[in-house]
């Protein structure tokens, strides 16, 4: 938690920014996981964290646009709770830890959300993503849970994305250390990455890295052989000498604040020559994202850059074909690279993607697209100072989606599919970093930077 100031010029900036009605936010509940009493790993909602500060379950904070005044609700524990949990603060006693005046029992918040109403007073909520909030914003403002998200408010929405969109110093100091202890969980990979060892053993040594040092993982940890698969949870196979492993981790501390990085290594400790190819391109693709990113580009601009980048590296290996700037414009390379080139990271990995992607990544001016892989650029806005974003191209061979592609013929104009074809079994590499946008123009985030390059990676895996 932050100092009290900090949530408090929080407050006020959003207030002003909406600039009439009352602002809710709704903290998280504890979530079963088979049985009642038997729930899952507490995580508060981010933006309740960013305003109020609490990560405790079972509130709600209100913002008066009008007046001023913000409000706390929630319940004191009984008995029983102190017996199993020890005593804990009162209500009063943690809203006057994150400069709140004033707190009432929970149950009083549907009374103060109807009397606004009564009162023709605008009730500025968020678009619920849990079914409890649904539930419980469905009894308050006589809105059907099915469509709360479409009557959420969007002055509400685009006040906090322009608020988290830019980093705080206190906030780049916490994802600073998160990215502290995603070198911590990277570099055991490497180190643990050997023939023989089974995936789910390296995978578990990470996230309890994650635990160790804070909350948990950031997501769920993707540590696999066959990283064709772009979000492959899977870690039922044991390392073969010879394959790749990409590893896609991160780490969650105490105040939710995240890290997200991702490294492909050789099982064995050895590049192929092949793989020595293919991973050079990408190792430019990513410096390239680096050199790129500064305040007023678009981030859409920089993620076409890399793919031109990756096209031109993969008509030197005779995979692509023909002009690269036509290549790209037309998406060829988007057979090798079907996702984009990064998101938001802060208080959730892809951050605030819960308000609506299209608030957080894109704006009037830069809008999605609708071209494959293009489609799936999640960042794509003008960068601004303060900014923390994800820098994480790759290049993957997907046995399905090549055979669909020749098929086809679907930019056969730019692909060699029988050249391509014999790289079915290569599996995929990605990439990743969290940067910051700075005045001059970017850094990598954390005091150290996990192993990236050829020598790098061979060095430490020979450790």
């Amino acid at each position: 938690m932050f100092d009290s100031l900090v949530y408090e010029r929080r407050r006020q900036a959003l207030r002003e920014k909406v600039g009439h009605g009352i602002i809710l936010v709704l903290g998280n509940n504890e979530a079963p996981a088979n049985y009642p009493d038997n729930t899952y790993k507490f995580r508060q909602d981010s933006s309740f964290v960013y305003f109020f500060g609490l990560s405790h379950p079972g509130f709600a904070g209100v913002m008066d646009a009008d007046s001023g005044e913000d409000c706390l609700f929630g319940d004191d524990v009984d008995m029983d709770d102190i017996i199993w949990m020890g005593p804990q603060p009162s209500v009063k006693e943690l809203a006057s830890q994150v400069g709140v005046g004033k707190s009432y029992p929970f149950e009083k918040l549907k009374d103060f959300v109807e009397n606004a109403i009564a009162c023709h007073r605008k009730v500025h909520f968020l678009p619920p993503y849990r079914h409890d909030h649904m539930l419980l914003l469905e009894g308050m403002v006589g809105v059907r849970a099915s469509m709360l998200a479409n009557h959420a408010s969007v002055e509400l929405i685009k006040a906090i994305v322009d608020l988290r969109s830019v980093k705080e110093a206190c906030e780049i100091e916490e994802i600073d250390k998160a990215c502290d202890v995603g070198y911590e969980m990277h570099t055991a990979a490497m180190r643990l990455c050997k023939p023989g060892v089974s995936e789910q053993y390296i995978a578990g040594v990470l996230d309890g890295i994650a635990s160790s040092y804070g909350r948990m993982v950031s997501f769920a940890t993707i540590l696999t052989q066959n990283g064709q698969t772009l979000h492959n949870h899977d870690h039922s196979h044991i390392l073969k000498e010879g394959r790749l492993m990409l590893t896609d981790a991160g780490a969650e501390l105490m105040n939710c604040y995240c890290s997200d990085h991702t490294r492909t290594i050789p099982v064995g400790g050895r590049f192929t020559s092949r793989q020595r190819d293919v991973y050079s391109i990408v190792l430019a693709c990513h410096d390239k994202a680096l050199e790129l990113a500064r305040p007023d580009v678009t981030y859409l601009s920089v993620h076409l850059e890399v793919c031109k980048v990756l096209a031109r590296g993969l008509k030197d290996l005779g995979l692509m074909k023909g002009n690269v700037d036509d290549a790209v414009a037309s998406g060829a390379h988007a057979l090798f690279l079907p996702h984009g080139l990064g998101h938001m990271m802060g208080l959730d990995v892809h951050d605030m993607e819960n308000l609506g992607q299209n608030y957080v990544g894109f704006d009037d001016e830069v809008r999605p697209s609708s071209q494959f892989g293009l489609a799936s650029l999640r960042m794509g806005r003008r960068l601004k100072e303060g900014f923390v974003i994800t820098d994480e191209p790759g290049c993957y061979f997907i046995p399905a989606l090549i055979d669909k592609w020749r098929a086809e013929g679907t930019n056969a104009d730019f692909l060699d599919f029988d050249a391509i074809d014999k790289f079915k079994d290569f599996g995929g590499i990605r990439l990743e970093d969290d940067i910051l946008i700075t005045p001059e123009g970017s850094r990598f985030t954390g005091h150290k930077h996990i192993p990236i390059t050829i020598d790098e990676v061979e060095a430490i895996m020979a450790e």
